[in-house]
This record gives C-alpha cells, sequence and structure tokens, in this order.
C-alpha cells in the first residue's frame, strides 16, 4: 500500500493541509515552511502504531500537543490526521482518521476526541463509542495501538509500524558512544546502523554490500571494495579498500569515511531494505552536485525494484533539475500568516505551463518557493 491521501488540520506549520500523494512525494519549499514537520505527521502515525510506542508517547516525544497545535489555529485547535492508503489503483483501500484534543480535567492528558478507520468505503470503527463516554481514560489510548482492538483493521497498524525515516547524521555513525540520549522507535540519524547492518541474514547482508559497492566505484574515487568486518572485541564495522601503492595502506574504517561516503552508504541501504514507505530527508547534504543530479533517476530504478513510497524534503536545484521529475509528484509549500499552504505543482497554472514547455522541476517550481524578501540578506553586515 501507499499513502495516496493526507488531510491535516492545526499540525504544527499547517492549519489546512490537504494533498494527493503519488509513488514518489518531493516536497519543496523555503526554510522553516514545514517540509520535516510534514513528514513527522507520517511519522506520528508510525510512533503510535509501532510496538511499545502509543498516542500518549508519541505526544510526549514532540513536547506535548500544544508544540503540536498550529500557532495559527483560534477557534478549532484540536489537532486532526487523516490518511487513505490505496493498493495498485487509487481507490482506497483504508482510510484512517484521527482527532486529538486536551482532557480538561483530571490529568489534563491529550485524548482522541475521534478515530475513525474505513476499509472500502464502509465505517468499521467510529470512537468515541458509549464504552468510552463511561471511562474516559479509553480515550488517552488509540484502539491503532492495540492488538486486542485492531483485529479488523491490522494491516494499517502494520503499514503504519512499517514507515522508515532516514537522515543519517556521519558523526553518530562513527563514534555512537558520544551520543548518548533517550530511546526511540526507530534509529534515523544512523547511531545503530552498524548493529542493524550486522544483525542481517548474511547472505541479505552481502548481496546488499556488494550492490552498495558497486554504486561506490562510480561515485567515490579510488574505492574499490566495501565489507562489513568485526573487531577483537566483537564490535561491528564497515571497512572500505582504495586504491594505494603499499599493500592494504588503503584500508579505512567508517570513522574514516568522508560524510558524503558514510551518508551515500546509509542512504543505499536504507533503499535496498524492505519495500515500506521511505521518508528521506535532504539526501543531497554532503554530495557532490553531478551525484545529486543522478539521484532521481537511481531512486525510480530501485522503484521499480520495491514498488516502495518516496518522501523526499529537498532544497536542491540540482535533484530538481531531473527532467523525469512531474508536477504531481512535487508538493510545494508556501509559508503565510495563517500558516503554510501546500499545493502540487502540476496545480498551478504557471508552473504547469512551464513544465509543459520542457523546463524542469528546478526552473519551474522552485523559485516560486524562495522567500520574497531574500535579497534583504545582501545588506547584513
Amino acid at each position: 500500500m501507499i499513502i495516496s491521501r493526507m488531510v491535516l488540520k492545526n499540525w504544527r506549520n499547517f492549519r489546512a493541509f490537504d494533498v494527493s500523494f503519488s509513488d514518489r512525494v518531493i516536497i519543496i519549499g523555503p526554510n522553516a515552511s514545514g517540509k520535516s514537520n510534514l513528514l513527522d505527521a507520517i511519522r506520528f502515525l508510525r510512533d503510535i502504531a509501532h510496538p511499545g510506542g502509543g498516542l500518549q508517547p508519541a505526544i510526549t516525544q514532540r513536547g506535548g500537543l500544544s508544540k503540536v497545535r498550529c500557532l495559527a489555529a483560534r477557534r478549532e485547535p484540536d489537532v486532526e490526521l487523516e490518511v487513505e492508503l490505496s493498493e495498485g489503483g487509487r481507490v482506497p483501500e483504508y482510510k484512517y482518521g484521527i482527532g486529538i484534543t486536551q482532557q480538561v480535567r483530571g490529568y489534563r492528558q491529550p485524548i482522541l476526541r475521534f478515530e475513525k478507520v474505513w476499509k472500502r468505503g464502509s465505517l468499521l470503527l467510529d470512537r468515541p463509542d458509549e464504552v468510552d463516554r463511561e471511562d474516559i481514560l479509553r480515550l488517552t489510548q488509540t484502539h491503532l495501538e492495540q492488538i486486542s482492538a485492531n483485529a479488523e483493521f491490522r494491516p494499517v497498524a502494520r503499514f503504519f509500524d512499517s514507515i522508515r525515516y532516514l537522515h543519517v547524521v556521519p558523526q553518530l555513525l562513527r563514534h555512537p558512544e558520544a551520543f548518548q540520549g533517550q530511546a526511540v522507535p526507530e534509529d534515523p540519524y544512523g547511531r545503530n546502523f552498524l548493529e542493524m547492518v550486522a544483525k542481517t541474514p548474511e547472505k541479505t547482508r552481502k548481496s546488499r554490500l556488494r550492490r552498495i559497492e558497486a554504486a561506490l566505484r562510480e561515485a567515490v574515487p579510488q574505492l574499490t571494495k566495501l565489507t562489513d568486518t568485526k573487531d577483537e572485541s566483537g564490535i561491528p564495522h564497515l571497512e572500505a579498500e582504495y586504491k594505494h601503492w603499499r599493500p592494504n595502506a588503503g584500508r579505512q574504517r567508517e570513522d574514516q569515511f568522508s560524510d558524503g561516503t558514510t551518508r551515500l552508504i546509509g542512504l543505499f541501504w536504507s533503499l535496498l531494505e524492505g519495500d515500506a514507505p521511505l521518508l528521506l530527508e535532504e539526501p543531497e547534504l554532503s554530495l557532490h552536485s553531478e551525484i545529486v543530479k543522478r539521484l532521481p533517476a537511481l531512486l525510480a530504478r530501485l522503484q521499480r525494484q520495491t514498488k516502495r513510497q518516496l518522501f523526499i524534503s529537498t532544497h536542491s536545484w540540482d535533484l530538481l533539475s531531473e527532467k523525469g521529475i512531474g508536477g504531481e509528484e512535487v508538493v510545494m509549500l508556501i509559508p503565510g500568516q495563517e500558516g503554510t499552504e501546500a499545493k502540487l505543482a502540476s496545480s498551478v497554472e504557471e508552473v504547469r505551463g512551464l513544465l509543459e514547455a520542457g523546463l524542469s522541476i528546478a526552473d519551474a517550481a522552485l523559485p516560486r518557493t524562495t522567500p520574497p524578501q531574500l535579497s534583504q540578506l545582501d545588506l547584513f553586515q
């Protein structure tokens, strides 16, 4: 399945958001327009459905409901999320929606104002019900997170739990012991990346590393081999070999990899891992512009194999210069006084005309997301 449509109300930057998604979704917009927050709305559903997670931890991790609620929210302050999940065609297989409000008495926890699930148009779940009204604490949990309550729509819970987010921070991969923090339902920044690689079944692990090695040979000068290994203490490592006139002098472990090499390895591994939706935040960071230009074509080839949905946030002109990116794949975020407005690039007449004339998204849509007062930055002293 893919997320074919998302509706948000009062979610961070978005007072109102209603956009249909394709198999590949590219999100563009100026700084602080909500690109990360849009991806986080999808992650929020993942955090609710993840074993050991749930509504309360998901809200707490984000600083409480007041931090999630849009600053432009006024008379209707509740936060709402709704997604349609489609399989094959565009007719929704499932639709899931929740509304969240603040409890006014007692523990003052966030509670559900509603939770609804539809399957092929038929309503499966409609909360609150009579039992919920008799015991309001039941509304501090979703049925999505409860195995005993989600049997009729368990594929929805499994789908949300399968979603993956990636924004590898090279320093975390090189020195995981230096960055300790609260455990999270996933490891999006690469701190436990090496352990994840080591735990992968050997046949699958070797196959993926061979494919990554082949790609790195084209992108990283002098690299000839990429392998996984363990040190004397059993700690897993990645090891690369480079062309060098002295035997063994060209070997490096992950703590010596460049930022670009580290991010490429994390990106390639995640693309090869499974068929669940993958959220990529600014994959162009630390990469040479010529590599960035080739990312869309690479992602498209891998998508044809895995059929997985990709959500990509980016500022990169190089990435968006690929002529194969269609306007229906690009979500444009435009900040305003009443929150951020979201539009598909294909729905904007001027952008659509430029694309039909042969221009790329970089030329047709990216300039429309430039802050209007950016020229004033030249006056900074």
